[in-house]
C-alpha cells in the first residue's frame, strides 16, 4: 500500500443502526437490519476491489448485507457480514432499508459490474483502532461503528 496517495475517505454513522436479533447463520453482527445505511466511502482516484474489480472514483454509500449461503461463496470469509456500495446520488434515502435483491442491484449498477462491491467486515471483540496489515495483502481498519468495535478490510486481494 501506498502511503503517499489517498486510496479512499470513509465516514460511518454516528450511531450503529439496531433492530430485533437476526436469524441468519454466521454472522457476527446479528442487531444490525438488512441494507441499513452504515456510512459513504469515496474513492479519489480508479480502485479495485479485493476481487480486482474496478470501483470508479466517486462517492457511494455502504450498506449492511449478508452474502448468501450457496456454494458460490464458500470460504470468502469467516462470517457472511459485508458492506454494499451503492452510488450516493442514487442511494437519497439515509432511513431506507432496501431487501437483499434490490440493494445487489444497486451495487451491481454502481459498479458496472455483474458482481457487487463488496466491503468485508466483522465484530471486532478487541484490537487496536487504525490501519494494520493481517495476512500477506489485506489492509484492516478497525474502529468504531456506533458503539460497536469492528473491522473491515479496506485494500486486499483474494487469494486464488
Amino acid at each position: 500500500m501506498n502511503g503517499s496517495k489517498v486510496f479512499c475517505q470513509i465516514w460511518l454513522v454516528e450511531t450503529a443502526p439496531h433492530a430485533g436479533p437476526s436469524k441468519e447463520a454466521n454472522v457476527t453482527l446479528p442487531m444490525i437490519p438488512q441494507g441499513a445505511l452504515l456510512g459513504a466511502i469515496q474513492f479519489p482516484a480508479r480502485a479495485s476491489d479485493r476481487r480486482g474489480n474496478p470501483v470508479a472514483p466517486g462517492v457511494y454509500t455502504l450498506r449492511y448485507s449478508n452474502f448468501p449461503e450457496n456454494g458460490d461463496h464458500q470460504g470468502v470469509a469467516p462470517q457472511r457480514d459485508f458492506m454494499l456500495l451503492s452510488k450516493a446520488a442514487d442511494d437519497k434515502d439515509p432511513a431506507a432499508t432496501p431487501d437483499f435483491k434490490t440493494l445487489v442491484d444497486a451495487s451491481e449498477k454502481a459498479m458496472g459490474n455483474p458482481h457487487p462491491g463488496v466491503f468485508s467486515f466483522w465484530k471486532q471483540e478487541s484490537g487496536t483502532p487504525g490501519l494494520a496489515l493481517q495476512g500477506d495483502s489485506d489492509w484492516v481498519w478497525q474502529t468504531k461503528l456506533g458503539d460497536l468495535s469492528i473491522a473491515m478490510i479496506v485494500v486486499g486481494k483474494v487469494a486464488g
